[in-house]
């Protein structure tokens, strides 16, 4: 019977945390599991808690949003301790890219019962991150410049804050002029944003990459092209369904090391957290991280 160390974010969601985990542990514990918790008082200190958990052989569960994920995710890749996520967070993106249920029955048969799988996680290198991994993507424009505004609302919650930081970040962006190297290849880009994706999902179910997978060993590179903000805010509505990448606006490459640099100051984020400027490299670290799901 599996061992699990649960990781709590009390900050993602409020209260929602602690609920989502009451729900499951009950059953883990009913199954005849054991679980104990951990609650972190930053992002590092609770990659420091994974670690030890893991260290002890146990099974490292986050309780949180993309944020907590992406961190404990990022310091558990290139190891052998196995993760799960009990989604409890405003965006819970790459939750929603593992197709992981919302039943907390259904979630706890499958932190007790599934075998491991490797899923692939992204390096992320800069001057002020040296060499950090993340789970989900690196967007480079006005999208991280967005998640900066969500993450300051105090009034909305999730799909609503990501909406609103959108419009303010639109209403004062002016495009960049990037240089985007893929596996060596130079292109030159005018726009809003490139975005290194590993999962489909960001910014609270935006499909901002349908074709990406988390164990392919790839990099979705998604380039939205410098356009009129009216058709801009048609393209985020199409973030929805992921139609977007039909416009001829939208360019999407794929690699395995990304380069991304531009003429300005330009923010970038990586998991709602990770906020620096370029230039910043990302690069996929294949079958990286043993997962639940």
């Amino acid at each position: 019977m599996r061992q699990f160390t649960a990781i709590v974010n009390p900050s993602a969601g409020g209260s929602t945390s602690a609920a989502a985990l009451l729900q499951v542990a009950r059953l883990l514990r009913e199954a005849g599991a054991e679980l104990e918790t951990e609650y972190s008082r930053s992002l590092t200190h609770a990659q420091d808690l994974a670690r030890a958990a893991g260290a002890r052989e146990r099974v490292v569960l986050a309780v949180g949003g993309d944020g907590i994920a992406g961190g404990i995710g990022g310091a558990l890749s290139g190891t052998d301790v196995l993760f799960g996520l009990v989604p409890a967070g405003r965006g819970n993106d790459f939750a929603r890219a593992l197709e992981l249920p919302s039943d907390p029955a259904e979630l706890a048969r499958i932190l007790l019962h599934a075998p491991p799988r490797a899923v692939d996680t992204i390096e992320v290198e800069s001057a002020v991150h040296p060499r950090t991994a993340v789970l989900g993507s690196v967007y480079a424009g006005v999208d991280a410049l967005a998640n900066r505004h969500a993450n300051e609302a105090k009034l909305l919650r999730g799909a609503a804050s990501y909406y609103a930081g959108g419009l303010r970040a639109v209403a004062t962006w002016r495009a960049a002029t990037y240089r985007v190297t893929v596996d060596g290849e130079e292109h030159t880009h005018r726009g809003y944003t490139v975005v290194a994706a590993n999962s489909p999902y960001y910014g609270s179910g935006r499909m901002i990459a349908p074709g990406a997978r988390v164990d392919d060993g790839l990099l979705d590179v998604v380039l939205i092209r410098e356009a009129p903000r009216r058709l801009f805010f048609a393209l985020m509505n199409e973030l929805t369904s992921g139609t977007h990448v039909r416009r001829p606006q939208v360019r999407v490459l794929q690699g395995r090391e990304i380069r991304i640099e531009a003429d300005r100051e330009v923010p970038y984020g990586a998991d709602g957290e990770v906020d620096a400027v370029l230039p910043v490299t990302a690069r996929v670290l294949p079958g990286a991280l043993r997962m639940l799901y």
